[in-house]
């Protein structure tokens, strides 16, 4: 029971934490400049992996999906299965674990080693709201980059199913990209996205919430940043589920 009440003590003070970054949000002054930062090294730094992820994904669809369809000799199929696996599903999720490894456990190990050497004490010190300086800028970045590099993901899962399609199993193209146009509508994108940006804001949330909490030194940080990259991988699993089931309807 003292388990259960200290974790929904944390779970709440994440959650006040979370409506404070929301409001400071929209007070000035407003950090153009640290947004960039933080865009650059959420989402620019992340491409390589986020696009070696979506190729590699997309070419291994195209093979299950291929060697599947091949005993109902429905291979044409496979572009638009693949398409609609990865606008409505595989890459929001995929792309927001990738993101949450390489940079949720850099924020929180960042922001967890300021908190434990005082370094956000003595931004409150200085009159610069720690929140609003370094929770803010990470939020708001998170919310463009995470559905940019969905579409990437999307972009490049095509193209390596489309390579393994066309040139390794023998697929015609015309079947493959008529049935793609046939499966694929804007709204299964648009899915997709909403996805990403929720996934966002979950990831950046909890992660920078994970390092403002860090407390107990080193081995704080450290337990700090494996915390926030489990809670985040189990958060964007849970609203995923959430979502799926609104939109599926059942």
């Amino acid at each position: 029971m003292r388990r259960l009440a200290a974790a929904l003590e944390d779970f709440g003070q994440m959650i006040f934490f979370a409506f404070e970054a929301v409001a400071w949000a929209f007070r000035p002054p407003f950090r153009p400049g640290l947004v960039l930062g933080q865009m650059a090294f959420i989402g620019v730094g992340s491409i390589f992996i986020v696009g070696v992820t979506g190729t590699f994904s997309g070419m291994v669809l195209a093979l299950q999906f291929g060697y599947a369809m091949k005993q109902f000799a429905a291979e044409g199929y496979v572009g638009g299965s693949v398409a609609l696996s990865l606008a409505r599903e595989l890459a929001p999720v995929l792309t927001a674990l990738m993101v949450t490894g390489r940079a949720g456990s850099a924020i929180a190990t960042e922001l967890g080693t300021m908190r434990v050497t005082e370094q956000i004490d003595a931004m409150d010190s200085m009159a610069v709201n720690p929140i609003q300086y370094l929770v803010v800028p990470r939020v708001l970045a998170s919310l463009v980059m995470f559905p940019a590099l969905t579409m990437l993901f999307n972009v490049l899962g095509f193209g390596g199913a489309y390579v393994m399609g066309i040139y390794v199993s023998g697929i015609p193209v015309g079947p493959f990209i008529e049935h793609t146009r046939g499966f694929l509508v804007p709204d299964d994108i648009l899915h997709g996205l909403w996805k990403a940006v929720l996934f966002g804001l979950v990831v950046s949330i909890v992660t920078t919430w994970r390092g403002y909490a860090a407390s107990g030194g080193s081995r704080g940080v450290g337990e700090g940043t494996t915390r926030a990259v489990v809670t985040s991988s189990i958060g964007i699993l849970v609203v995923d589920y959430a979502l799926t089931l609104l939109a599926v309807g059942t």
